[in-house]
């Protein structure tokens, strides 16, 4: 029988931070909906509000996240899971586009939800769904969701490609300094989740993830110029070297300027800065290999931060799906404190491995539990087993917050959810 310590409970931003600053917790802090990397689709959130008895038969829950089709976490269901963090919204979402005037739509699986007004509600002749930078029909769509699926893809709008007229400014396009209208809004923001929540506030900074996939076709851009073409884009790296470091380092020095008009607009009522979501790993290991990473890309990691470190106190937050543990000694040298998912299903990402060689340098944000086998497809009590040996690894001397691998995908049953969440209050 486990004694119960008489001390008062942490608050969720305290044991966010005491777990990554690798100090002793109450409990493991939890996290579902921080990120747009660490949530679950639309569907998933509202079969569990009905389960919990959150809410009526009818209710919709909004997409807040209309790329993958993430649901909004509500504080009365991070109060009923445990959740230890809340997530800081930018003002517009990937199509560039503000989640505002809510409608109604249904999903191909048959959740009804609340869809913001410029999200395209009109199939195509085939079933499909478009959708438009800004919201704008009369521009070429820029993504679509096949009939019957479960998110949108992007749509390659690639020009001819001409290498002696290729501009660095042209693949910044998206980029460019923060309006004062989104960093007014993140102010607003920023104070009303710190006066009315004690969990940790997570900030995703935008224009800094130096070849994130899901970025390079400019979803929000209405006619995106320079290599827009995922695949022309990554052999870039080696025909166009030059090239892409020109651009890193264009994000790099708007990035710069972009956290400092944060910083002074939130100051410290962030705790976390995600400052890059991009994939660096495959299934079966990297995806780039280390000297890439350390002439290309780290050295612009390393400087934003640099900066953080020398300038705030918040933590910084690295996604970075795949088998990337050849990376991750530069990954840490290069200043981050967090890494996540932590897939943990891929080349080389075992967790007790992970935890002995790198877990008392850097945070594990994410490996709780697999995504892509046990929650959605095992048993309720595969999944208990699994989420407590997890935290078993992960939790020892600190350093982890818990978290699915990546979002939670639809068709996951809820029974294996809330085996999720008695798997961790029962692990303290």
């Amino acid at each position: 029988m486990k004694t119960r310590s008489t001390k008062p409970p942490l608050t969720g931003r305290q044991r966010v931070l005491y777990a990554l600053n690798h100090q002793p917790v109450d409990r493991v802090p939890v996290d579902l909906g921080g990120t747009n990397c660490s949530g679950a689709h639309v569907s998933v959130i509202a079969h569990l509000r009905q389960a919990l008895g959150l809410d009526k038969p009818g209710t919709r829950v909004k997409v807040v996240e209309p790329y993958q089709m993430l649901g909004e976490m509500g504080p009365d269901l991070r109060q009923a899971l445990g959740i230890d963090v809340v997530n800081l919204p930018n003002r517009t979402n990937m199509f560039g586009y503000e989640n505002t005037g809510w409608k109604p739509w249904r999903t191909f699986d048959g959740t009804d939800v609340l869809v913001p007004t410029h999200f395209n509600t009109d199939p195509e002749r085939n079933g499909d769904i478009l959708m438009y930078p800004e919201g704008d029909r009369s521009a070429p769509a820029s993504a679509r969701m096949p009939k019957g699926g479960y998110y949108f893809d992007s749509i390659i709008r690639q020009r001819p490609i001409d290498d002696n007229a290729l501009r660095v400014e042209d693949n910044l396009e998206e980029f460019g300094d923060y309006p004062d209208e989104l960093l007014d809004y993140l102010r607003k923001r920023s104070e009303y989740l710190r006066n009315t929540t004690d969990r940790a506030i997570v900030y995703s900074f935008t224009g800094t993830s130096f070849g994130d996939v899901a970025n390079t076709t400019a979803p929000e851009l209405k006619d995106p110029k320079g290599i827009r073409d995922t695949a022309e884009w990554y052999m870039s790296f080696v025909t166009r070297r030059n090239y892409v470091h020109d651009v890193f380092a264009g994000e790099c020095e708007i990035g710069l300027r972009n956290l400092a008009r944060v910083r002074d607009a939130v100051s410290d009522r962030i705790d976390v800065i995600k400052i890059t979501g991009a994939d660096y790993g495959t299934q079966r290991g990297p995806l780039i290999s280390p000297d890439f990473y350390r002439e290309m890309i780290k050295p612009f990691n390393k400087r934003l931060c640099d900066w953080i470190h020398r300038n705030t106190p918040w933590k910084t937050f690295m996604h970075c799906c795949g088998g990337i543990r050849p990376l991750l000694d530069d990954i840490i040298d290069a200043g981050f404190d967090i890494i996540s998912p932590v897939q943990t299903s891929a080349e080389g990402m075992e967790p007790r491995g992970l935890k002995e060689d790198f877990g008392d340098r850097i945070a594990f944000w994410g490996g709780g539990v697999e995504t892509q086998s046990t929650l959605p497809f095992g048993t309720t009590e595969e999944v208990y087993d699994e989420v407590t040996r997890r935290i078993r690894i992960f939790n020892r001397g600190g350093g982890f917050v818990f978290n699915a691998v990546h979002n939670i995908q639809p068709g996951t049953p809820v029974e294996n959810i809330l085996a999720m969440v008695e798997a961790i209050r029962d692990s303290f």
